[in-house]
């Protein structure tokens, strides 16, 4: 914890490089910025791209059945994937590679079945994808492959029988979109006079209509799959066998920040509780532990994550410009690291807003600005000066598609 202040100071660094004292300007970590990447607001030039006559709830519908698919597609992509953009013939990596490829699919009406509307995803559309589609979609080819793609496949086209099956959040035409409706109806919401949802509320949707999606080999209580959530042995066991998992649901908690945006813009749409999630423990921010000397591996397992990379390399066929020490999602050390990371930003989020007090002039930073502005941002460059060559995190995950 001697080196916590060095995180501290360079977060803080970054959020003073890149915004403007009181930093109110920093939007809430979400999808949306992905795809502003360059500068461009994508996102208000498809609403632009829309007849008047498609009204606010139906546009944000739209842009939610776009983000869901988008951040559902955001796994890890691997260090050798690029996208060039059909519309600029711009080359694009990572999240934002990702973020362009699924507008420029959805745009083409790939995730719909309604031959009314291609701006929209539905349980039709979804259901007729091929993993050959979503390859020429993402411009996945040898030498340019994209980690996990039968995984992501999969993944969608479980998504699919989740929105055919759960009619009470997603209707019946099983559009994710169609939340909204569901929302709007909600005792809660309707027991207000302005239009505030209690973020519970939207996290239930998410949980509870997208827990089909997960891969039934993860965790499981009862038969139900638990998605994003991992037994860990330094936790303490206790009477119930969920004592010793610790949940994490990144993907659904990074949808949820993501899908807030559209119906706070569109619709005036407000969010009680928003304070109950947590920091997103993923390889960027938790990333940004390990590089700045917060978080160590021990020793040993060390020795076994450069012994795993090993493995790894001569099963692949990947060189290993970079050597990293690499875990599977389910190990303990992989465990451990995210569930520090969780906490450990929250701590960095009261900190930065100590360190900024007399910047941010009474005002305070969210966890979620901290996410976008510094910790995210912070993990990602400090990979690219660590390992300029592959940008890769300082430890590695053998992901599936579907964690990250």
């Amino acid at each position: 914890m001697t080196k916590f202040p060095d995180v501290v100071t360079f977060v803080s660094g970054l959020i003073k490089r890149d915004y403007d004292a009181p930093f109110n300007s920093i939007p809430g970590h979400g999808r949306y910025q992905h795809f502003c990447v360059g500068g461009r607001d994508r996102i208000a030039d498809l609403l632009s791209t829309w007849p008047p006559s498609v009204d606010n709830t139906e546009r944000c519908r739209r842009l939610i059945d776009l983000f869901l698919v988008s951040v559902l597609l955001d796994a890890g992509a691997g260090t050798s994937w690029s996208y060039k953009s059909n519309e600029n013939g711009k080359i694009y990596r990572r999240s934002e590679g990702l973020a362009i490829a699924s507008l420029e699919m959805f745009k083409t009406g790939l995730f719909s079945g309604s031959h009314e509307n291609k701006y929209q995803v539905d349980f039709e559309g979804l259901a007729s994808l091929t993993e050959k589609q979503l390859e020429s979609g993402l411009q996945s080819r040898p030498g340019n492959e994209l980690a996990g793609l039968g995984g992501r496949t999969d993944l969608l086209l479980k998504l699919s029988k989740a929105l055919r099956s759960k009619t009470e959040f997603f209707g019946e035409t099983g559009r994710p979109g169609n939340m909204i409706d569901h929302l709007l109806s909600h005792p809660s919401t309707q027991a207000s006079s302005m239009l505030i949802v209690p973020l519970p509320v939207l996290w239930n949707v998410l949980m509870s209509g997208l827990a089909p999606i997960w891969p039934q080999s993860r965790t499981s209580i009862d038969g139900v799959s638990l998605g994003d959530a991992w037994p860990c042995t330094a936790m303490p066991g206790g009477a119930g066998s969920w004592e010793s998992i610790v949940p994490f649901h990144k993907l659904t908690q990074w949808l949820t920040y993501s899908l807030m945006q559209p119906m706070q813009s569109l619709l005036n749409m407000h969010f009680a509780g928003t304070e109950l999630l947590t920091g997103l423990p993923e390889y960027r921010n938790g990333g940004l532990f390990v590089d700045v000397g917060v978080l160590n591996l021990k020793k040993d397992e060390m020795d076994r994550g450069l012994e795993n990379y090993s493995d790894y390399c001569r099963r692949t066929g990947v060189k290993g410009v970079e050597v990293a020490p690499m875990f599977e999602p389910s190990d303990d050390v992989i465990v451990e690291w995210r569930a520090a990371t969780v906490g450990l930003l929250d701590l960095l989020c009261a900190e930065v807003n100590k360190h900024l007090k007399k910047e941010l002039a009474g005002n305070e930073m969210t966890l979620a600005q901290l996410l976008e502005a510094g910790s995210w941002k912070g993990g990602r460059e400090i990979a690219e000066i660590n390992r300029p060559n592959t940008k890769e995190p300082p430890i590695l995950i053998d992901s599936d598609g579907t964690v990250f």
